[in-house]
């Protein structure tokens, strides 16, 4: 059997990863693949902790969150019969909604960046994306659509979103092997979710 594709979502919050996943898997689907579609944090039991976490629920040094992050991650990746690595041998396409570059991005701000990046070296050794789409939106659009949803976590503040979209880009470009497609999501949704489809099917057709 085929191995299937990995495809990853990132972006800071509010750029529009779900909707995109979503969008996916919906069109995909409809053309007979098998598409399944999941989320980091995840619901296991670290990923509950995380939400807890980024919610206000719990207080934990920032550290230990990027290690809850690494632990719920490797449990997403390894998890007998419904992990990820599982789930890509038996054929199906996965699209994931953050992976590791969200940890970079988001976990660098209170750590080196080459200290996050290693203890996810399980991560980066195990499972990486055949493609990871980054869906960009200009600064100003942050508050507006964070706004929109209501409740605020623990990194939704625009100077921090800030500083996150440039902490994406130095992990992008400290890990120049990664296949990375930024997308332009500051226009018509359609317009955005064409390219989305596009660049998947490419990588879904190798």
């Amino acid at each position: 059997m085929k191995r299937g594709k990995f495809i990853v979502f990132e972006g800071i919050d509010g750029s529009g990863k779900s909707t995109h996943a979503r969008l996916l898997k919906e069109r995909l689907v409809a053309e007979g693949l098998d598409v399944f579609l999941t989320r980091e944090p995840t619901d296991g039991e670290a990923g509950v902790l995380l939400r807890r976490c980024l919610t206000g629920a719990s207080d934990l040094p920032e550290k230990a969150i990027a290690g809850l992050f690494m632990t719920d991650r490797i449990d997403h990746i390894l998890r007998p019969n419904e992990g990820l690595l599982a789930r890509l041998e038996r054929g199906q396409t996965v699209l994931c909604d953050r992976y590791y570059f969200s940890s970079f991005a988001y976990n660098s701000m209170f750590a080196p960046m080459e200290w996050v990046i290693e203890i996810n070296r399980v991560a980066l050794e195990s499972l990486r994306p055949d493609l990871t789409l980054f869906l960009d939106i200009p600064p100003e659009s942050f508050a507006s659509r964070i706004t929109d949803r209501g409740e605020r976590e623990r990194y939704e503040k625009t100077e921090t979103l800030r500083r996150v979209r440039d902490n994406y880009m130095r992990a992008f470009a400290a890990l120049p092997e990664e296949k990375v497609a930024i997308v332009n999501n500051d226009r018509p949704i359609r317009e955005a979710a064409e390219e989305v489809y596009a660049l998947a099917k490419r990588v879904i057709g190798e």
